[in-house]
């Protein structure tokens, strides 16, 4: 019985080892795929959360203007065609006859 005993103590030694040793190799594959993924995203020139929702602020703002300029010029293109429409002469509200002046 006590070389079964001694047998098993080695076994479970061993495997705890190999677990220890496993443990080990997985901390460093970990490391080393953060580094590569942090190089590629480097590389790809993103930007930050923060520098996209400023971003996308500055659109928000810009598009808010914008439509409220179209309303402007639209309401100033409508005044000018009011003030280019030919005008009713005198002439023909008085039927024909000059309207004289005051004297």
């Amino acid at each position: 019985m006590q070389v079964d005993n001694r047998f098993l103590d080695d076994l479970a030694r061993v495997a705890n080892g190999a677990v220890g040793a496993l443990s080990g190799v997985r901390e460093e594959v970990e490391a080393m795929v953060r580094q590569r993924a942090e190089r590629l995203l480097a590389d790809m020139d993103l930007v930050t959360r923060e520098e996209f929702e400023a971003v996308k602020a500055v659109a928000a703002k810009a598009r808010l203007e914008q439509e409220a300029l179209e309303d402007r010029v639209a309401t100033l293109e409508a005044a000018l065609a009011e003030l280019q429409k030919p005008k009713r002469s005198k002439t023909k509200a008085t039927g024909g006859k000059k309207a004289s002046a005051p004297k």
